[in-house]
């Protein structure tokens, strides 16, 4: 939703701005400097890329239009996990066993639609407290979720850096463009005034165009993606601390507290809201 706002607002501002000065748009209408520059921006995407980042920025464009965890979420991820450590105190281990194993068909997990349609959430908790139930051994746990959350955040920043260094083509494709016009300008040097100037215009459409598209779309859709990698990892930084304050030993609360003071300020509840949502689950 904010992606489109955004991007009216860029276009409103733009086209508002030229309208002020000019009345005639057809002259911006240029297909021709449009296929020049983001097909050419398309091609540095992909020859620049492997197969793998191609593959995980086309997958990632999805999610431009979506938003990073929402308090509600994080809200979800809390009763999640102290579900899961009341039932490890009071049953042991073991009895959470077929939750994490099977969280699609957990009524555990399907109280809490928020994570429970996130797999890769559901995934590292079971995987973290699979080893545990495995072992018995608490001390390389927390290294384990380091390295899982290190791999899935730098996998996540892969489109977000394909689409940036595709914006930063943008602007020098533009010129290319432009130049290309004025050399069809100039094989036309003879047909008077009014001939060249449409061309000339119609080849400085070609910069304009380049600039927009990098400062206005593409360059925001790689930001954008990178934020939602940060702001995803912050939510699995919340993850890793209740699971790990667990597996130390502390009681389900005390555990869940470390969680909570992990998550970010905006998104945190209160101790009471907290309490409130565990007695409501």
């Amino acid at each position: 939703m904010f992606v489109l706002i955004g991007f009216i607002i860029v276009l409103g501002s733009v086209l508002g701005g030229y309208a002020i000065h000019s009345s005639n748009f057809a002259v911006l209408v240029q297909p021709n400097e449009l296929l020049i520059i983001f097909g050419a921006g398309v091609g540095s995407l992909i020859a620049s890329n492997s197969a793998f980042s191609i593959k995980l920025t086309a997958g990632g464009l999805k999610h431009v239009f979506s938003n990073g965890p929402s308090k509600a979420k994080y809200m979800d991820m809390l009763a999640l996990l102290y579900g899961l450590f009341a039932k490890m105190q009071r049953e042991g281990i073991i009895s959470v066993e077929k939750d994490i194993e099977q969280p699609e068909s957990s009524a555990l997990f399907q109280r809490f639609p928020n994570m429970a349609k996130d797999k890769h959430a559901c995934f590292f908790i079971g995987d973290t407290l699979r080893i545990y139930l495995t072992t018995g051994n608490a001390g390389e746990l927390d290294k384990l979720m380091g390295v899982d959350m290190s791999a899935m955040h730098d996998e996540e920043l892969l489109p977000a850096h394909g689409l940036s260094h595709m914006a930063d083509s943008l602007p020098g494709l533009g010129i290319v463009a432009a130049v290309l016009g004025i050399v069809v300008t100039m094989s036309h040097i003879n047909d008077g005034p009014d001939v060249l100037g449409r061309s000339v215009a119609a080849a400085l459409v070609g910069t304009f165009l380049g600039i927009l598209l990098c400062y206005g779309f593409v360059g925001p859709l790689g930001s954008k993606l990178e934020v939602l990698a940060h702001e995803n990892h912050l939510f699995y930084r919340a993850m890793r601390e209740a699971l790990a304050a667990s597996v130390r030993g502390s009681s389900p609360i005390v555990a869940l507290e470390y969680g909570r003071r992990a998550i970010p300020l905006s998104f945190r509840p209160t101790f009471l809201e907290m309490e409130q949502k565990l007695k409501g689950s």
